[in-house]
């Protein structure tokens, strides 16, 4: 059974639903957790043009606040006692779902899991995807857990498909 389990977070509710699922996961199977977050450097250095001083401590604030982000739902795993390890990335290049990959790969994860807003129809074309994405290129076994305001939302009649 899954005995490592990689879990990217970014902090958000769509994210705390997955971190919540693994941690059931691994309880279950007393498997280990990885915590890890990309900080994406790419569209703050895309804009900086004018902005020097100012984008190193922004920088610097992503950094920190991605620390604060690990920490946190680290602290929630450890709550449960179940054994966790972090890990923070800057992504200058590449997609999240390749830096998802690659760690799985080197970690020698049994299983992703991660949260996803379960987007569709022009929200998804407008703003991707980025589950779909790990989901495509993830070398283990994916488990998507969609957050909980979206699977209420999409299960309500006449909410679905941009109906009134």
């Amino acid at each position: 059974m899954y005995q490592r389990i990689l879990v990217p977070v970014d902090g958000s509710s769509t994210s705390n639903a997955g971190l919540a699922e693994a941690i059931k996961l691994a309880r279950l199977t007393g498997a280990r957790l990885r915590l890890m977050h990309v900080i994406d450097e790419m569209p703050f250095l895309m804009n900086a043009e004018g902005y020097g001083p100012l984008s190193g401590d922004l920088l610097a604030t992503l950094k920190e606040t991605g620390e604060n982000i690990l920490q946190q739902a680290r602290m929630l795993v450890k709550d449960n006692d179940i054994a966790v390890d972090t890990a923070l990335f800057e992504s200058l290049t590449g997609r999240l779902s390749d830096r998802v990959a690659e760690q799985a790969k080197e970690w020698n994860a049994d299983l992703i899991v991660l949260g996803t807003h379960g987007r569709r129809g022009m929200n998804r074309m407008l703003l991707g995807s980025g589950a779909e994405q790990i989901l495509r290129t993830a070398p283990v076994p994916v488990l998507l857990v969609r957050a909980a305001e979206n699977a209420a939302t999409a299960a309500q009649p006449g909410k679905d498909a941009g109906v009134a």
